[in-house]
């Protein structure tokens, strides 16, 4: 058996908007934000997803709850599908993260931590969404980071290609999820 993941990237806020990279900093939707949700939560209402499981940053969070206003399905919030720690770049301007990003592999952002870090705590977070979610639906609702170690544990992609590269957005990325998740 295996669980089928649908990964959504929170939707726009004003950081985003304004060209900050939020990182651990919690992030305000912006109006095109909170419009974009209401339209996620009507295109996946009736999809057969047993749970959704965010990010405990608020954008993520207010994503989800905007989304799913009557709590069906159910919202798990996990601190492991944070998006990357960029320390004491938190905030900082997004044209300043994305030129540091590759430098920050495996040695962590100056106060944070490295993608390398990132795709570990994914790891983690799969190992038990297949433990408790086996056979089911599930979407998750994260950020770039968690997008980029997806792809890295379940497709076979090279962590340095998708730093090195823009971020290729798109919505409703599916993955199947099984217990013999493993790392790059």
């Amino acid at each position: 058996m295996a669980v089928e993941l649908i990964y959504e990237t929170h939707t726009p806020t004003t950081d985003n908007e304004a060209g900050i990279s939020t990182g651990w900093l919690p992030g305000a939707l912006s109006d095109e934000g909170r419009r974009e949700a209401r339209e996620l939560g009507g295109l996946w209402r009736d999809q057969g997803i047993a749970v959704v499981i965010s990010s405990d940053l608020r954008r993520a969070v207010d994503t989800a709850r905007i989304a799913f206003p009557d709590g069906r399905p159910p919202i798990l919030l996990d601190p492991r599908l944070r998006e990357c720690d960029y320390g004491r770049l938190n905030g900082s301007p997004a044209q300043l993260v994305a030129a540091e990003r590759v430098s920050h592999i495996d040695e962590p952002f100056p106060g944070g931590q490295s993608y390398r870090q990132v795709v570990a705590a994914t790891e983690d977070f799969l190992h038990d969404l297949v433990a408790r979610w086996d056979g089911e639906r599930v979407m998750l609702i994260a950020h770039t980071a968690n997008q980029w170690a997806l792809d890295v544990l379940l497709t076979g992609a090279r962590l340095e290609d998708l730093l090195a590269a823009p971020f290729d957005w798109q919505p409703g990325r599916k993955y199947t999820v099984s217990a013999e998740v493993t790392s790059e």
